[in-house]
């Protein structure tokens, strides 16, 4: 029996997206919890990039995945790797949010749900919550190319932080 994924098909110009580890990371640009643009491509070719995507502010498995990659951070920054969190909460959601666990990371509100459609990590009821963001997290190299990808279907479910930190260590 074979498995066929349905892609996002971007509205504007009805091209899908495929994104797997090898290819390059598609372009975005989201408010941070100060309201202010984050595009992407602005780090690419300086950073490699963590996307970390999350459920909701202040539930209790995002609050400790959060947390976790916050107290990270200096290693994660020794690894030459900056971190955004990203979820469909307001940048009012994640400016509370922020203060309330002192977070430095940058926190992105995809309010339009359009990353989440594009890097294929939407789900699309959740505990009664429609079109919300799966847990996942994304490794992009310097280059702008995806050198890991985990997905995962339970919310509940953390990342392995230590692998996520071993490829970091790889692409120094």
């Amino acid at each position: 029996m074979k498995i066929v994924r349905i892609k996002f098909i971007n509205k504007i110009d009805n091209t899908f997206h495929m994104v797997e580890v090898g290819d390059k990371a598609l372009d975005f640009t989201l408010l941070n919890q100060d309201r202010q643009p984050v595009k992407l491509s602005d780090y690419i070719g300086k950073k490699n990039i963590v996307l970390a995507f999350y459920f909701l502010d202040f539930s209790p498995v995002c609050t400790n995945e959060m947390c976790s990659f916050d107290n990270s951070l200096k290693e994660l920054e020794n690894l030459d790797a900056i971190v955004f969190g990203i979820s469909v909460d307001s940048p009012f959601s994640h400016k509370a949010f922020a203060e309330k666990y002192n977070l430095k990371i940058q926190l992105l509100s995809d309010f339009n749900r359009e990353v989440i459609r594009k890097y294929d990590v939407v789900h699309e009821e959740m505990f009664g919550f429609k079109n919300i963001g799966k847990r996942a997290v994304f490794v992009i190299d310097k280059n702008g190319i995806i050198r890991y990808k985990w997905v995962s279907e339970d919310p509940r479910k953390e990342p392995n932080y230590e692998e996520i930190k071993k490829v970091l260590s790889e692409l120094k």
